[in-house]
C-alpha cells in the first residue's frame, strides 16, 4: 500500500478537497441536517451547526494520517461551497480493500455528479494508494446509490438479508465492488 490521504483531485466539474472548518454552515445546509439525504444513512441528521462543527473538527484532525481519506465534493460552477462528501469508511490492508461511502445534498441528486466523485476517487484509490479491491454497499430501498457504483463499473455482488442497519433500522446490504484487474 501507497497511502496517500485526501488528496485534491479534480474532474470536469468537481473539485475535490479537504474539508475546513469553514465548510460548516454549508456542510449542514446542503446536506447533514436534511433527513431525506440521511434517510438511509448510519448517522443522524446534524440537530444544529454545532454538529458539523464538531464532526469537521474531527476529520481535519485526521488529515496528517495519510490512511484518511475524506473529500469535500465542490461544484465548480457553485464556488467553494461543498455540496456533498465521499470518504473511504473502512479498509483491510490484508487484503488491500477500500469501502467507499458518499453523501450528496439532495439539491444535486441525478445529475451524475456522484458517480464523476466516486470515478476520481476510485482512480486515486486504485493508481496511487495501490488498493486492489474497491467496494460499496446499500440499502436495495435506495437503488439510486446502487446505481452510482454501477455507473463506474463496480459489479454488483449480492445482498445480505437483514445484516445491516441505517436511519430506517435493520436493512438488506446490496454489495459492489471492483477490482483494480477489471478496469
Amino acid at each position: 500500500m501507497n497511502h496517500c490521504g485526501t488528496l485534491r483531485l479534480e474532474t470536469e466539474r468537481l473539485v475535490l478537497r479537504r474539508f475546513t472548518q469553514n465548510d460548516a454552515s454549508a456542510m449542514f445546509k446542503n446536506w447533514a441536517s436534511d433527513e431525506e439525504v440521511t434517510k438511509f444513512l448510519m448517522w443522524q441528521p446534524h440537530a444544529d451547526i454545532e454538529v458539523s462543527k464538531s464532526v469537521l473538527k474531527d476529520w481535519i484532525n485526521r488529515y496528517p494520517d495519510n490512511k484518511f481519506y475524506q473529500w469535500a465534493i465542490v461544484l465548480k460552477d457553485n464556488g467553494d461551497e461543498p455540496i456533498g462528501g465521499i470518504s473511504v469508511v473502512h479498509m483491510d490492508e490484508k487484503v488491500a480493500m477500500a469501502h467507499i461511502g458518499y453523501c450528496l445534498g439532495k439539491k444535486w441528486w441525478h445529475k451524475g455528479i456522484m458517480s464523476e466523485a466516486l470515478k476520481a476517487v476510485m482512480d486515486l484509490l486504485f493508481d496511487v494508494a495501490g488498493f486492489n479491491r474497491i467496494e460499496s454497499r446499500h440499502d436495495p430501498n435506495n437503488p439510486n446509490s446502487g446505481k452510482v457504483m454501477l455507473n463506474y463499473g463496480m459489479k454488483y455482488e449480492g445482498t445480505l438479508r437483514s445484516a445491516d442497519w441505517n436511519n430506517q433500522g435493520i436493512c438488506d446490504a446490496s454489495y459492489h465492488a471492483l477490482l483494480r484487474s477489471e478496469r
